[in-house]
């Protein structure tokens, strides 16, 4: 029988390396069916809980955040599209950041819808902003991509119209900081291990197997 483990994948729509984490665990799940089963929940991280509404370049974004140059950015993009690629996930051009709160409301309405619902979203979620260069933070394309993975649209836009969850949002982000998570992807299985970054597949296969195993 197989053994099930819950993962708390706490991530942002904005970060590139959660899409590869994703991804990644996506994989090692697929090679452990039949062993290893996953209860995935996906919780809330802003990488920049400040951005304004119009966004920001991507570059000047970068450029101050992290004071790097735009060849060293060219090159970071260029590793992240690598990995992506070997994990199936296709990276596209995008030259803004935009904030992701709304998306972050969906995606905890959709956890209330089932748990395949909300990974269904999240991975279209970083698709529509990765893959494709849309606004994640535009209740158009948050409809759209909603609609895409077979959710309510009509209960989507509904909910972004208001403030439907974003107390519950906020205090789910500020649980994650108390605990003691500052970057992302950190994925924290059975609610006592914690694998952080964009790992390849086998770092997650092996972990999930050993953990299921007591090892």
């Amino acid at each position: 029988m197989a053994k099930t483990l819950k993962i708390d994948f706490v991530s942002d729509v904005a970060c590139p390396w959660c899409a590869v984490g994703l991804s990644a665990l996506d994989r090692a799940a697929e090679r452990l069916a039949g062993e290893v089963e996953l209860d995935m929940h996906f919780r809330p991280f802003e990488l920049n809980p400040q951005m304004a509404p119009e966004g920001e370049d991507v570059d000047e974004h970068l450029a101050r955040k992290y004071g790097r140059t735009k060849e060293e950015f060219a090159a970071a993009r260029a590793a992240i599209r690598e990995r992506g690629a070997a994990v199936g996930f296709t990276f596209g051009e995008r030259s803004r950041i935009w904030n992701t709160f709304d998306a972050h409301r969906l995606l905890h309405w959709a956890g209330l819808e089932g748990a395949a619902k909300q990974h269904a979203l999240k991975m279209a979620l970083l698709q529509a902003y990765h893959g494709e260069g849309r606004n994640p933070s535009d209740p158009e394309v948050l409809a759209s991509v909603v609609a895409s993975v077979g959710l309510d649209e009509a209960r989507a836009r509904e909910i972004l119209e208001g403030d439907e969850f974003a107390d519950l949002v906020r205090a789910e982000e500020q649980r994650w900081l108390r605990m003691g998570i500052n970057s992302v992807p950190a994925v924290v299985i059975n609610e006592r291990h914690l694998i952080s970054g964009g790992q390849p597949p086998e770092v997650f296969e092996q972990a999930l197997r050993e953990i299921a195993a007591g090892v």
